[in-house]
């Protein structure tokens, strides 16, 4: 009897350790995305209490003043404009480099994917020095011109600079489908304008949806485009206001701000997600462009030249001048790039450690908690720049100010919650991707939970997290206004002498900075080319 209850015992016992070992990892990484998730959402309820601060009368006043409407109906034109006009460039472009006999067709692609990794407000600066008011041109004809500046500036600059939004998504949707329903609706007598119509259209449109949706929330939320073009907008004026201490004014128009960009989801949702792509059963027909090839050529080089030979040749060129009195306080230093490269290196470094259980518990659970906790850490990239760092100059002055203005810790951990969705993306893709037979039979050899994700896990989501980590650096190199709000006095940054720069009207200032910025986020095209071949 003895022996036979000691027999039976075993496996009780055996299956005992089994759910212990599997649930305390998981209890560690949920309790883990749920502290990183509470951070990261955290900036928002210290905007939110800073709003509810303000008197019910005075907040009235404010939401309906003039200022505010005008600040509203610029802000909605902004984002509604740039979106149609980025359609009307991406999916072009897309169909001219995946759809037609149009030659070199990955030299294209690279060319109209390029202006993505370019900060729009370099091509603000640099066209606002060149066509706007008292710039270059208008010194060298001595008349006046059409001027980019204003509303209508910011929104030639920032197509130009999110087209490559639904370029990309577009370009992804049209190499995915079926091109064999094309050619079975072309075999019926469908015109091509008739099959696009009714057969790529509705494939592709959560595609073109997606692109939108980006390209919406990049024109709803940059500050330095409009900013330097003079655009009353909403982030362009919390920043003033912000800077003229009206910080009560200022987090109501953050609160307007993050509607409109909830409003923007929603309607995203709604109409981007309902077609079934089919996967690509082979090439189909390509459409012959004929005597066209030349003007369509001649449409990308165009393009190109706009968004990146013209930005570069106007930085080289004020690179080359010194016209004007010196500001000592704006001559270049490599103390700037280091400063740059240091608080990158930083986010970089953070936000990996942050991505890593809140990318690992999604992957490898399909539970309601994994995704919430998840979908929680896209809200600062959601959330414009300016209102993270304006929640958190909030944070900084009212409950931890030896951190504000003195040192890294909060500027950090801005950049971090800006930017945390581009490495927990990229891990999580890893993890997606490792086999549970190669656990499980780690798992056979007795190796432990931690054993396990240190031998076998780490390694091969590694390159997930480098691609991530890299990402993160180089888009912290380009944040601005977030830089602006809570950077440490006296530690400059790149970005920041660009600023003064376009501040002093000093454009010569702001060209080895910019030039800089140009090559570093060139080495993000890389990264992009890693991740899908284009």
């Amino acid at each position: 009897m003895k022996l036979t209850d000691l027999d039976s015992s075993r496996p009780l016992e055996s299956i005992r350790e089994r759910l212990e070992n599997t649930d305390r990892p998981r209890i560690a990484l949920a309790l883990s995305s749920a502290i990183v998730a509470f951070l990261v959402v955290s900036p928002m309820f210290w905007l939110f209490w800073q709003a509810t601060t303000v008197e019910p009368t005075r907040a009235y006043d404010l939401l309906v003043s003039s200022q505010t409407a005008r600040i509203t109906i610029n802000s909605i034109a902004l984002m509604v404009l740039v979106t149609v006009f980025s359609i009307l460039l991406g999916v072009p472009l897309a169909i001219l480099t995946t759809r037609t006999d149009l030659p070199y067709p990955r030299l294209w692609t690279i060319v109209a994917a390029l202006p993505l990794v370019i900060p729009s407000y370099i091509g603000a600066i640099a066209f606002a020095g060149m066509f706007g008011p008292g710039g270059e041109v208008d010194t060298l004809l001595g008349t006046t011109i059409p001027r980019i500046d204003g509303l209508s500036g910011a929104i030639l600059i920032i197509t130009l600079y999110t087209y490559p939004y639904v370029f990309l998504t577009t370009r992804a949707a049209l190499l995915s489908m079926d091109d064999s329903l094309v050619d079975a609706a072309r075999t019926l007598n469908a015109s091509p304008f008739e099959a696009f119509r009714r057969v790529t259209f509705p494939q592709i449109r959560p595609g073109i949806a997606a692109g939108a949706l980006l390209a919406a929330l990049y024109a709803v939320s940059d500050f330095g485009t409009p900013a330097f073009m003079q655009a009353d907008v909403f982030t362009s004026t919390i920043y003033w206001e912000f800077s003229g201490f009206a910080v009560e004014y200022a987090a109501l128009l953050a609160l307007q701000l993050i509607a409109i960009v909830a409003i923007v989801l929603v309607i995203e949702a709604g109409i981007g997600r309902d077609e079934d792509v089919s996967g690509g059963a082979g090439k189909g027909a390509t459409i012959r462009l004929g005597r066209w090839k030349w003007p369509a050529m001649g449409f990308v080089s165009l393009i190109g030249v706009l968004t990146l030979v013209v930005p570069v040749a106007i930085f080289t060129n004020w690179l080359f001048r010194s016209e004007g009195d010196p500001i000592p306080s704006l001559e270049f230093q490599w103390e700037f790039a280091f400063n740059s490269v240091y608080l990158a290196l930083l986010a970089a470094l953070v936000a990996c450690l942050f991505a890593l259980p809140v990318a690992y518990y999604s992957g490898r659970s399909n539970s309601l908690l994994s995704r919430i906790l998840e979908r929680a850490t896209y809200v600062g990239f959601a959330v414009p720049g300016v209102v993270i760092g304006l929640a958190l100059v909030f944070l900084g002055t009212r409950t931890l100010p030896s951190f504000y203005r003195e040192g890294v810790a909060l500027l950090v951990f801005a950049y971090v919650v800006r930017f945390l969705p581009q490495a927990v993306g990229t891990v999580r893709s890893s993890v997606l991707q490792i086999d549970d037979k190669t656990i499980e039979a780690a798992r056979t050899l007795n190796a432990g939970w931690f054993e396990t994700f240190r031998r076998v896990t780490l390694p091969l989501i590694t390159p997930g997290l480098i691609a991530g980590g890299v990402l993160v650096f180089l888009t912290t190199m380009k944040e601005l206004p977030v830089t602006l709000m809570l950077q440490p006095v006296g530690m400059d940054t790149l970005v920041s002498i660009i600023w003064g720069a376009q501040d002093a009207l000093a454009y010569r200032y702001a060209a080895v900075p910019a030039l800089l910025l140009v090559v570093i986020s060139g080495f993000s095209m890389l990264v992009l080319l890693r991740q899908e071949d284009v």
